[in-house]
């Protein structure tokens, strides 16, 4: 093995030689042989390999693989010194290999290493898109699973920070294309990175992009399938979809699939819903997506027979007064309890889709039916001025810091949920019911109120003290009649959770967590 002195040496023809450099083939692998020295050996070789490299195309195998030794090395410093230099090597069709060597290193525990392959996967990102990509899919879909974390982590994080004319449109149907891939088997935090990474590329920010972007959500949310409420899994893979593709819903992209499904598959069994969320309130998110999802909803085949199965799960949460109970009385004369959450929840929903059936409630009711409906309704306004009034009393005069006691944010969210139903409750008394009013519902940014709705304007939000974004109450704080948190869930703030569980297992996959370890060591 060569010594300190033989590298200079040896460094020194091939510097001299200009353009013959390629002439002495026997002084570049003096210098390739440096990486079976000492330390000092071993630094110089990883500084001397590179920079010669492109003049040996014949020597190219050992010299990448000289350097990979170099990679691995025990010494922190010479490791580093390697990496560094690794982009060197990128050139032709060197580059993918190149790419897949730097994305299985993406494994380091070190940080400082990790930066470094970092900004090297930066480097040669830029000199050729697709060969990188090339090598980052190769391991996402055949590496180990640290490997394959680490790489989607990397598209999810850095893609977004390169230049236009590196992202080219070419690029971003090889990273769509290579995506649909991988989306056959991911976990669920996978899928939401994967959903990051698609919906930040230029060329699915159109209308048919985004109608892509639902089409692959929807067939990872298995909407085909039969739902299985008793399956942990099964609710969250649906749930976790269904929040992705939520954003993605506009006039011109519809939720139509998404609605059927849920009001054909999940709220029949919403009472039967399971989570492996520990305290999460399961049938809330449920009905608040469903909502969200509501105001997006194109033309349906089974409306009216979905609008019934909303109606009815309606009725549930709208109770008749204690002295019209079937039985003629109450157990223990007490007031029912009011679920204004859940109740904003399903009065949007059904207020958005009675829009598509205007007559439903007049036409397609029997009289008894809508009277029942009237009384419920006529009940739960009762119920809901008492509370709002209370509400305003709590909060008038409060500015600034006091709106921002815990206390207080409940209030203000409550004030917001017992204003849109009691504008949505105004909605269906008019003779014919109308649903043309229009609301923000309490767990999204407040909007503009618009002018003009008719007898709206003293009950809506607009009312309410400064608009801030809440956060929530505890969720066992159930009261009867005890304003104000008595009747609101506590899960008043944005649906986001993200959990591990079946995702795709269905489809004999590794499913959602349950990929399999593929530890093969090196695959240079």
């Amino acid at each position: 093995m060569p010594t300190v002195e033989e590298l200079y040496r040896n460094y020194g023809i091939l510097a001299d030689a200009t353009e013959q450099v390629g002439q002495h083939k026997d002084a570049y692998q003096v210098i390739l042989d440096g990486v079976k020295g000492g330390t000092k050996e071993k630094r110089l070789a990883a500084q001397f390999i590179p920079k010669f490299f492109k003049h040996f195309p014949e020597l190219a195998d050992s010299a990448i693989n000289a350097q990979l030794d170099l990679c691995e090395d025990e010494d922190v410093s010479i490791r580093r010194q390697a990496i560094k230099e690794l982009p060197q090597f990128a050139t032709g069709e060197n580059l993918p290999r190149v790419a897949d060597i730097l994305t299985q290193l993406l494994q380091t525990d070190d940080s400082a290493e990790f930066n470094l392959v970092n900004n090297a996967l930066l480097s040669i990102f830029k000199m050729d898109a697709k060969g990188t990509l090339g090598g980052l899919f190769s391991q996402i879909l055949q590496g180990e699973d640290i490997v394959r974390e680490r790489a989607i982590k990397f598209l999810s994080t850095k893609l977004k920070t390169l230049p236009d004319e590196v992202l080219t449109k070419e690029v971003e149907e090889l990273i769509l294309t290579e995506s649909k891939k991988v989306l056959e088997d991911v976990t669920g935090e996978e899928f939401v990175l994967f959903m990051k990474i698609l919906s930040g590329l230029k060329s699915l920010q159109t209308v048919s992009g985004r109608q892509q972007l639902v089409e692959l959500v929807a067939e990872q949310a298995d909407l085909e399938q039969t739902f299985n409420p008793s399956d942990p899994d099964c609710v969250d893979r649906l749930l976790q979809c269904t929040r992705q593709a939520v954003p993605l819903f506009s006039k011109n992209v519809h939720s139509t699939r998404f609605v059927t499904y849920f009001c054909e598959q999940v709220l029949p069994n919403l009472s039967s819903l399971t989570t492996p969320v520990e305290g999460l309130d399961i049938q809330l998110e449920v009905l608040k997506l469903l909502a969200e999802m509501s105001s997006f909803c194109g033309d349906m085949e089974k409306l009216e027979t979905n609008l019934r199965k909303l109606f009815d799960k309606l009725l549930e949460y709208m109770p008749l007064p204690p002295e019209e109970a079937e039985n003629g009385e109450n157990a223990g004369n007490e007031e029912p309890k009011l679920q204004f959450s859940y109740v904003e929840c399903l009065l949007y929903s059904f207020h958005q889709l009675g829009r598509k059936l205007p007559d439903f409630l007049t036409a397609k009711l029997n009289a008894e039916k809508l009277k029942d409906f009237k009384i419920r309704l006529q009940y739960f306004a009762r119920g809901l001025q008492v509370y709002i009034r209370q509400l305003r009393l709590a909060l008038q005069g409060k500015t600034g810091e006091a709106l921002k006691t815990d206390e207080n944010k409940i209030k203000v969210v409550a004030l917001k949920i017992t204003n849109n139903i009691n504008v949505l409750i105004k909605d269906l008394f008019h003779i014919p019911p109308s649903y043309k009013s229009t609301v923000t519902l309490s767990w999204k940014p407040v909007q503009k109120v618009e002018i003009g709705q008719k007898r709206a304007t003293e009950d809506t939000t607009s009312g309410s003290p400064p608009k801030k974004s809440p956060a929530g109450p505890k969720r066992d704080a159930r009261q009867i009649y005890n304003p104000p948190s008595g009747k609101y869930s506590g899960n008043l703030g944005n649906f986001n959770y993200e959990q591990r569980g079946a995702f795709r297992g269905s489809r004999g996959g590794r499913g959602w967590g349950a990929r399999g370890n593929r530890s093969r060591g090196r695959l240079y």
